[in-house]
């Protein structure tokens, strides 16, 4: 066995106030974040929300016009990439095609002008812990598409920086292969202990593999949180439909003596245990799985508000049976768990809707 790669030391990264424009195009607005020592931290939003460019811009490759980036309290903002001592995941790979997989991974060794003895240390090293060690002499077009992402993964930790930057290293791999290699990026990642940062658009990987997630939408942070955080107390709507999927209903909140009323035309008025700070126009977000399904002649239980609907659709998704419902003119959408023998219900049947007060979150509308 190889002499193992030192485990990452874990830093802090900084930034503060970071604003940055493409001509007149504003892509970053006013960033702060802070990701912690050997933390997972993900960036996550629809394309063009600018966490790619933030991510290029902590790497080096792109400037901002005001704020600052820190490494454990030192600025780096006008440090060239190279001396950044920064490792970054290409979404693209950029492995060169003429070079052997071992070649690959020793590049930035040797461009660090290493000891030979020591880049083929480093560079067997880093081949074993992705678990390429029989690889070495192949060329990339002589890889799978799940091989050439831990070749890209191991040139960058061989170089053992202090940060590693994933740039949606995953979207160039079949549905499957990327729940695999997704698992394998954090276990890599625990075991080296090094502070990493991933960029996605895909909401399943970033909430199943984060410590940390910032959703950014506009170039404008709108939420950090815990994977749980994001999704079960979202800021604001944008976080509620991008984060799962959700069901908002418009209407009027007003404070009570024993927490807050809700009026709408999908619901009525009904009361919510909640101290969230939001009157007048507001919504209301539920997650599908939070909804009870009763025929409309059955009874029901007096834990919920029901409200009675037509089911306009219905999905089988193999885990859960998907219903949208036509409460008065409005979509709502509720999953129910499939098992077999379960009760179903066929489009046009008219059925009632439960909806479990404590799983309600109000938002400003």
């Amino acid at each position: 066995m190889n002499e193992p790669l030192a485990a990452g030391r874990k830093v802090t990264l900084d930034i503060r106030n970071v604003s940055l424009a493409f001509g007149d195009t504003p892509v970053l607005r006013d960033i702060s974040l802070t990701v912690e020592p050997g933390e997972f931290f993900a960036l996550l939003g629809p394309s063009g929300c600018g966490k790619s460019t933030l991510l290029r811009l902590i790497a080096g490759f792109n400037q901002s016009q005001t704020g600052n980036v820190q490494i454990d309290g030192a600025d780096i903002t006008r440090i060239p990439p190279w001396q950044r001592d920064i490792g970054m995941v290409f979404q693209n790979y950029a492995l060169w095609p003429h070079m052997t997989v071992a070649q690959n991974v020793a590049f930035g060794l040797e461009e660090r002008r290493l000891p030979r003895a020591e880049i083929a240390r480093k560079t067997a090293a880093a081949l074993e812990l992705v678990g390429l060690q029989e690889f070495g002499q192949r060329r990339p077009n002589q890889l799978s598409g799940g091989q050439q992402q831990r070749v890209a993964v191991a040139r960058t930790i061989a170089i053992e920086p202090k940060i590693l930057l994933l740039d949606e290293p995953l979207s160039n791999l079949d549905a499957k292969l990327r729940v695999h290699m997704r698992t394998e990026l954090l276990a890599l990642q625990r075991k080296l202990g090094i502070t990493t940062i991933f960029v996605t658009h895909d909401q399943e990987e970033a909430l199943s593999i984060s410590d940390r997630v910032a959703v950014l939408d506009r170039g404008v942070i709108q939420q950090i949180g815990t994977p749980m955080d994001l999704y079960d107390r979202p800021a604001n709507s944008f976080i509620a439909s991008f984060v799962g999927t959700i069901n908002l209903v418009r209407g009027t909140s007003e404070k009570t003596t024993t927490g807050m009323t809700f009026d709408s035309a999908v619901t009525g008025k009904i009361g919510l245990a909640t101290d969230a700070p939001v009157t007048g126009a507001a919504e209301i977000a539920f997650r599908p799985h939070t909804l009870s399904l009763a025929a409309h002649d059955k009874p029901l239980s007096l834990d919920r508000v029901w409200v009675k609907g037509r089911v306009a659709q219905r999905e089988f998704l193999g885990e859960f049976v998907r219903y949208r419902i036509d409460v008065r003119g409005n979509d709502i959408v509720a999953d129910q768990p499939h098992f077999g023998g379960n009760v179903e219900f066929a489009p046009g049947s008219e059925i009632s809707v439960g909806i479990e007060p404590a799983q309600v979150r109000v938002l400003p509308a």
